[in-house]
């Protein structure tokens, strides 16, 4: 893998993804509150203390930790992405929120100073990296002595099925490559043990690893995919390639492949990620 030109293709791809991500805004964060409340829970945030989040796209777990670090405190949000930090500067115009300092950083090399911020937040940033050992290692180099990294990634793609069904149906069809969870992606930091041997390796200690659960819901299947093709650009762009009658088709076994998680008239699809978090 060309490590620059993957991460050239990512920042134009979430940046032409951060107008979707703008309007799904509310609705994925109601399903991943769970999520955020995790991290924000193990670290603990206190009046007075810097708190870094990284890849925060709308910005919402940060903006957690934002209330609890008053009075005195700072956070830092921060996305290499800015048209995410732009939406994550309009959430916090919305809440009144303006202890935050935004700042577009690069996760591999974090234009900080060493031991500056008392937390860091990740909310599934790590496994989309080019070098997640590098980030890691960044991470813990800005992090006060003691400080505590609080991060989240995707779970197997099995566990996580609101999220494959699409893709599943491409690669069934020959329209798309399979996973290569050797590569930066959404379950590239999804095998036991991965998690925990990039803690290792950039220096944590007393690292816990857990799972949240819960379900992503959808009132029709017309919803899952506009849904679907607001936060995927990289499926959007292979839909909008394809012939009107192939489009069609894969739609209609997407739909065929819903129907198992229909629930009395919305599907409800399942959803899992790790969390973990250690101390630097």
């Amino acid at each position: 893998m060309d490590a620059e030109h993957y991460r050239q293709g990512a920042r134009e791809e979430w940046s032409r993804s951060a107008a979707g991500w703008a309007r799904r805004r509310e609705t994925l964060q109601r399903a991943a509150l769970p999520v955020s409340e995790w991290l924000i829970d193990v670290i603990a945030p206190e009046p007075g203390q810097t708190v870094l989040e990284l890849a925060a796209g709308p910005g919402d777990t940060g903006l957690l930790a934002a209330e609890l670090i008053e009075p005195g405190g700072t956070l830092i949000c921060s996305d290499f992405a800015e048209g995410m930090l732009d939406v994550a500067r309009g959430r916090a115009r919305e809440l009144g929120v303006d202890n935050i300092d935004f700042r577009a950083l690069e996760m591999e090399w974090l234009d900080l100073e060493t031991a500056s911020v008392n937390a860091v937040l990740c909310r599934w940033g790590f496994m989309l990296t080019a070098d997640p050992d590098t980030a890691l290692r960044e991470a813990r180099r800005v992090l006060c002595p003691g400080g505590r990294v609080a991060l989240a990634v995707w779970d197997a793609p099995e566990a996580n099925p609101w999220a494959t069904l699409p893709t599943a149906e491409l690669v069934e069809r020959g329209l798309a490559e399979p996973r290569d969870l050797s590569q930066p992606g959404m379950f590239s930091l999804s095998p036991p043990g991965r998690i925990e041997d990039l803690l290792d390796g950039a220096g944590f200690v007393e690292a816990v690893v857990d799972a949240v659960a819960f379900d992503r819901r959808y009132p029709s299947s017309a919803d899952y995919w506009t849904v679907t093709l607001d936060l995927s650009r990289t499926f959007a762009d292979a839909m909008e390639a394809l012939p009107d009658s192939e489009r069609a088709s894969v739609c209609e076994g997407v739909e065929r492949r819903l129907e198992p998680y229909e629930r009395d008239g919305e599907y409800v699809l399942p959803a899992r990620t790790l969390v973990a978090t250690a101390s630097a």
